[in-house]
């Protein structure tokens, strides 16, 4: 069937109107038609068809087969449509839009924070919140949201994720006190968010020494604050400590390994996303690039 062949789109939402309403009176009061017109357009429908599409039943009307199936063909695709609509609708023209941005706590401090005055020099316009929280993404009233997790937890269907970097993970310390990790001779700096994490590494590297002691700390960027005043090895992922190993005020002899993780950004895949998600989507993407090495 040739598209000049489908039917009008009048005649489609008369018969898809009737079809909700149950009857013709109903349908032309939504559509604010006379009876007549309706009557008109889904019988000029019937023809295009090929297929009468309503039958008597009793002192009302039914359904037949083919205005079954083409009722729930009418209804995907006015929902279908609905939500695009909509979609194109919340992204156009909305440069100024807030849009959230939802980072787990140490990400942000370490990493994301220092770098996020570069998207604002490049786009002066754009309203970005931030937010700090991990796990399960929640809505942002009438914005958007746009989170960078570690994607180590379950999302509904309608997230779309896209990923970004592996995580990286290492010891890090102080240079002084290379000499001590080497005799077992120091305190593991153990994050409570990853509680194994220390026991996972140590596994996989069974030559290294392992610590005299170990000390809990809530967060990973509290870790890295103290393995940076000497008060003990810290087990930190790559995004956290970057900035502080290439600053030199701690070193990483190790180096920095895949942990079996990854870390994403999350976006609705249901919606098309403005022009200030994807303009802060590009930029997290292109800082990402010593992450990846």
């Amino acid at each position: 069937m040739k598209r000049s062949e489908l039917p009008y789109l009048d005649d489609l939402r008369a018969f898809e109107a009737a079809a909700r309403k149950g009857s013709f009176r109903a349908a032309a009061n939504e559509l604010a038609l006379t009876h007549a017109a309706i009557s008109r357009r889904i019988s000029r429908l019937s023809e295009r068809v090929g297929a009468p599409l309503f039958q008597k039943a009793g002192r009302g009307l039914a359904l037949t087969l083919a205005g079954e199936s083409l009722r729930d063909a009418c209804r995907r695709s006015f929902d279908d449509l609905e939500r695009t609509i909509a979609s194109i609708r919340n992204s156009v023209g909305e440069e100024g839009r807030a849009v959230l941005l939802s980072c787990e706590r140490s990400v942000a401090m370490r990493w994301l924070i220092p770098r996020l005055s570069q998207f604002h020099d490049g786009h002066p316009d754009a309203v970005v919140h931030l937010s700090v929280g991990g796990g399960a993404i929640e809505e942002h009233g009438d914005g958007e949201v746009l989170a960078l997790r570690r994607l180590d937890f379950p999302l509904d269907e309608h997230w779309g994720v896209e990923t970004l970097f592996l995580e990286m993970v290492g010891p890090i310390m102080v240079d002084g006190m290379q000499e001590r990790f080497a005799a077992g001779d120091y305190v593991a700096l153990v994050a409570k968010t990853r509680p194994q994490a220390w026991d996972d590494w140590l596994v996989a590297h069974p030559e290294a020494p392992r610590p005299s002691e170990r000390r809990g700390m809530d967060h990973h960027f509290l870790m890295v604050e103290a393995a940076s005043a000497g008060l003990g090895v810290g087990l930190s992922p790559k995004v956290v400590a970057l900035d502080d190993v290439e600053r030199g005020r701690v070193v990483a002899p190790h180096g920095f390994e895949p942990d079996g993780s990854q870390y994403g950004l999350i976006n609705r895949a249901d919606r098309i996303p403005s022009l200030n998600v994807k303009r802060l989507a590009d930029w997290i993407r292109s800082i990402c690039g010593p992450l990846r090495a």
